[in-house]
C-alpha cells in the first residue's frame, strides 16, 4: 500500500454547538483532495481532536470519508489508543467501514516499555487486515518508540510505515538505513519535511497540508526529482508557515491556529472541544498576518 507523499492529518470539523458538522466534512475533504491535493488523508487523528471524539463520531467519521473520498485518495484511520484492547476494537470497526489503512499512535500516558509497545503494536496489527502505519511523538506520548522496536514491528507483513514527529535524525538515520523493501519513514513535523527527506524519509503527514498541500507536494516533488535547490527554495518559502502554525503566542496548540487558517481561505470548520480553546483575537490577527505575507 502506498499511502503517497503528502498526506493530510484531517481537522474535524464542528457546528456552532461543538457537534461533529457532517455536510462540512464533506466539503473539507473534496477541499483537500481537489484543491489541496492531499495523497491521503488521516482520519480522527490528533488534529483531528481524537481525545474528545466518541467511538460513534469516529466510527461515523471513517464512513463518511470513504464514502465523500470515492478513492480519490487513500482514507487513514487514526484508531490508537493508550488501551490495546480499545485500539483493536476501533480499528477493527475502521477495517468495517472500508478505511485504506490505521494510525497507530505509541500508547500515551501510561509509558509502557519497549518490549510493551512492540506487543501492543503487534496486537493491534495482527487483529486487521488493513495495512498499519505506527506514530512516534514523544512530545506527546511521553515515550519514545526505539528505532530496534519499529523495525522488529516493520517484519510483521502488514506493518508498512512509521510517521515519526520529532528531531531525532539518528533514529531516523537507523529506521531508513535498516527498514525493509517498502517499509517508509513519514515525518510527522511540516517544518522538517526535507530535513527527513535528506536521510531517507518518504514523505509527510501534515497539518499544513490543510492550506499549502499543492506547495508542499511541489517541494517533496523537486527534491524526490533530484532538484534539491527547487526543494530547498520552496522550504525557505513555506518555512514561516510551518513556524507560524506550531508558534502562535502563547503556542497555541494543533489544531487550533490550522482551523483558524481554513476558515481564512472560505472553508470555515468551527471551534474546538475542551480543554482546547479557540484562537484569541491576537492569535487570530498573527495567523491573519502568516499568509497576507
Amino acid at each position: 500500500m502506498d499511502f503517497g507523499r503528502v498526506i493530510t492529518a484531517m481537522v474535524t470539523p464542528f457546528d456552532s454547538q461543538l457537534q461533529v458538522d457532517w455536510a462540512q466534512t464533506r466539503k473539507l475533504i473534496d477541499f483537500l483532495i481537489e484543491e489541496q491535493q492531499a495523497d491521503s488523508l488521516v482520519v480522527c487523528g490528533t488534529t483531528g481532536e481524537s481525545p474528545t471524539l466518541t467511538d460513534e463520531e469516529k466510527i461515523g467519521l471513517f464512513k463518511l470519508a470513504v464514502e465523500q473520498a470515492r478513492g480519490r485518495c487513500r482514507i487513514i484511520a487514526g484508531t490508537g489508543s493508550y488501551d490495546t484492547a480499545h485500539t483493536i476494537h476501533l480499528t477493527k470497526e475502521a477495517e468495517a467501514a472500508g478505511v485504506d489503512g490505521v494510525l497507530l499512535v505509541a500508547p500515551y500516558y501510561n509509558r509502557p516499555s519497549q518490549e510493551g509497545i512492540y506487543e501492543h503494536f503487534k496486537a493491534a496489527a495482527q487483529a486487521t487486515k488493513l495495512p498499519v502505519m505506527l506514530y512516534n511523538i514523544p512530545s506527546r506520548t511521553g515515550i519514545n518508540v526505539s528505532a530496534a522496536t519499529t523495525l522488529k514491528l516493520a517484519q510483521l507483513p502488514n506493518v508498512v510505515a512509521s510517521k515519526e514527529a520529532h528531531g531525532d535524525f539518528d533514529l531516523l538515520s537507523e529506521l531508513t538505513a535498516h527498514a525493509p523493501d517498502g517499509f517508509k519513514v513519514y515525518s510527522g513535523d511540516d517544518i522538517l519535511t526535507l530535513p527527513m527527506l535528506s536521510v531517507g524519509a518518504y514523505g509527510i503527514v501534515s497539518v499544513a497540508g490543510h492550506v499549502i498541500g499543492k506547495e508542499m507536494k511541489q517541494m517533496v516533488n523537486s527534491f524526490v526529482n533530484g532538484d534539491v535547490q527547487q526543494a530547498i527554495q520552496w522550504h525557505a518559502k513555506l518555512r514561516p508557515v510551518f513556524h507560524g502554525l506550531f508558534n502562535c503566542p502563547h503556542r497555541v496548540p494543533n489544531p487550533v491556529p490550522v482551523k483558524y487558517a481554513l476558515g481564512l481561505h472560505g472553508l470555515p470548520v468551527g471551534g474546538v472541544r475542551l480543554p482546547l480553546l479557540q484562537a484569541t483575537e491576537e492569535e487570530g490577527r498573527f495567523i491573519e498576518e502568516l499568509f497576507r505575507k
